[in-house]
C-alpha cells in the first residue's frame, strides 16, 4: 500500500501567526486564521505597488501584473483554462447576487432554477429574488434519514424549462461532499447550467473546475487561509453573455472587468499568491515535484488525512454519548465527509454550551449558520440552533482531546446544576 503524505505540522502551524495566543480555532466554517505571506502580500502591494492600474509609468504597470498574478494563482487553484474566468468581489454572498443580477436578460416568465434547502442562503435568496420577473424557483429536497441530495430527486424537477440549477458543494451544517461532477452531468443533459457555492468545501479538498464541468463555482478567500475576500470561477463563454454590472463603456466583452464594478480590491487580491505559494510549498514538502497544481494536489492529499483523523475522532466521541444527535451522516465513509460537524445534546441549548466553551479557550459556533432553512427542515430551533465544530488541516488530535474533555466538563457541570 502506498504511504499516505503527511503534513508538517510544525510547519504548519507556524504558518499561521494567530494560532500563537492560546486559543484552539474549532471555528474555521466562520472564518480561517490567516496566512503570514497572505498578510505580507497586502502589505507588500500597499507599501510598493499601491496606485491604480491602467497607468503608463512604472508602478502603475508593476500594479497590474500584481493583478494578473493574483488571477493566475486563482486560475491554478482552481484548475481553470485561463485567468480570464476569475471574478474577484468582497464576498460569496455578493459575487451571487452580482451574478442573479448579470443574468437577468438571459431569463424569461416562467424559466425555472433549482435550489437546494441544504445551501447557504447565500445560494438561494438572489435566485428566489428574481421571482418578481415570473422565474419560477423549485427545491430540491433532502432527505432527513440520510441527510443527503439524491440526483434521483432531482431529475423529475429538470424541464426544458429548467435554467440553472444551484447547490453547495458542501452544506456548512452538514459536511459531507456532494457528487458535483455527476450533478453537473445530469444537469447538462437537460440543457441548463449548474451554479456551486463552495465556501465550505474549497478550504479542505483540491478544487478542479475543469473536471467537474461547472459553470460558475464560488467560495470566500476569508475561510481559505487569506483576507476577507473572494472569487467566483466561470466559463469563459458564460461570463461574456452576461450582463455588465459596470459602466455603461463596459461592454459585454470586457471579461471579467465588467463583473467587477469599481475594480477589484487589489491588494487583497494579491493576497492569494501567498495561498498558492503556501500550497505549493506544503506539496513540496509533502514529496511532490512539478508545477503549481501538481504541488497543490499533493498539499491536500496531506490536508485530506490530516482532516480524516480528526473528523473521526470527534465523531467517535460523538457517537459514544447517548445524549447527542449527529446532524449529518455519523461516519466519515471514505473520506466523504470534510471536519465540519455539527451536533445537538438532548435538552440543552446549543448556546449555553458554546458560551461556557469560552472559558476553555475553545472557540467553536451555535446557530444555524445561515442556512436557516436547513435548520428549521432538521429540526435545529428546539435547541437553539447546533454546535458546530468546524476543524481545518492546522488543526491537532490533541486539540480535539481538549475540546472533548471540555464537553465533558460543562455537561456534567449543566447536568448537576439541573438536579
Amino acid at each position: 500500500m502506498e504511504a499516505q503524505p503527511q503534513l508538517d505540522i510544525d510547519f504548519v502551524r507556524s504558518q499561521f501567526p494567530g494560532l500563537d495566543h492560546g486559543w484552539v480555532f474549532f471555528d474555521n466554517a466562520g472564518g480561517s486564521q490567516i496566512l503570514k505571506r497572505a498578510v505580507e502580500r497586502i502589505n507588500t502591494f500597499l507599501y510598493d505597488k499601491n496606485v491604480q492600474i491602467g497607468g503608463s509609468y512604472d508602478v502603475s504597470q508593476q500594479a497590474a501584473k500584481a493583478l494578473m498574478d493574483s488571477r493566475v494563482a486563482a486560475m491554478h487553484l482552481v484548475n481553470a483554462s485561463r485567468p480570464e474566468e476569475i471574478v474577484f468581489g468582497s464576498s460569496t454572498t455578493v459575487l451571487l447576487q452580482n451574478l442573479a443580477r448579470s443574468m437577468r436578460s438571459q431569463l424569461s416568465a416562467g424559466d425555472e432554477i433549482v435550489v437546494t434547502i441544504s445551501d447557504h442562503e447565500s445560494n438561494i435568496g438572489p435566485w428566489d429574488g428574481l421571482r418578481d420577473m415570473g422565474v419560477v424557483i423549485k427545491f430540491w429536497p433532502l432527505d432527513t434519514t440520510t441527510y443527503e441530495l439524491d440526483i434521483a430527486d432531482l431529475r423529475p424537477l429538470l424541464t426544458e424549462k429548467t435554467k440553472l440549477v444551484c447547490v453547495t458543494h458542501v452544506s456548512n451544517i452538514l459536511g459531507a461532499i456532494n457528487p458535483i461532477a455527476e450533478i453537473a452531468e445530469a444537469v447538462h443533459a437537460h440543457g441548463a447550467r449548474i451554479c456551486v457555492d463552495a465556501v465550505a468545501y474549497a478550504p479542505h479538498r483540491a478544487v478542479d473546475v475543469q473536471a467537474m464541468d461547472v459553470d460558475y463555482y464560488v467560495f470566500s478567500f476569508y475561510k481559505t487561509y487569506g483576507p476577507h475576500y473572494a472569487m467566483m470561477y466561470g466559463k469563459y463563454e458564460h461570463l461574456l453573455e452576461l450582463d455588465p454590472l459596470y459602466h455603461f463603456f463596459y461592454g459585454r466583452d470586457k471579461v471579467p472587468g465588467k463583473l467587477e464594478p469599481g475594480n477589484p480590491n487589489y491588494e487583497l487580491a494579491y493576497a492569494v499568491t501567498g495561498i498558492v505559494d503556501y500550497l505549493c510549498e506544503l506539496g513540496a514538502k509533502a514529496g511532490s515535484k512539478g508545477s503549481p497544481r501538481e504541488l497543490m494536489l499533493a498539499a491536500f492529499e496531506a490536508i485530506t488525512v490530516q482532516e480524516n483523523a480528526l473528523t473521526e475522532r470527534l465523531l467517535s466521541y460523538l457517537r459514544s454519548r447517548n445524549d447527542c444527535r449527529i446532524i449529518g451522516e455519523t461516519a466519515n465513509r471514505n473520506g466523504r465527509r470534510i471536519p465540519t460537524i455539527s451536533f445537538v445534546f438532548e435538552g440543552r441549548n446549543s448556546e449555553d454550551i458554546c458560551k461556557a466553551m469560552d472559558a476553555h479557550k475553545i472557540a467553536i459556533r451555535f446557530g444555524d449558520f445561515h442556512a436557516r432553512r436547513l435548520g428549521d427542515h432538521v429540526g435545529l430551533p428546539q435547541y437553539n440552533g447546533a454546535v458546530r465544530v468546524s476543524m481545518v488541516h492546522y488543526n491537532t488530535i490533541d486539540e480535539v482531546d481538549r475540546l472533548t474533555a471540555a464537553l465533558d466538563d460543562i455537561l456534567a457541570d449543566q447536568k448537576r446544576g439541573a438536579a
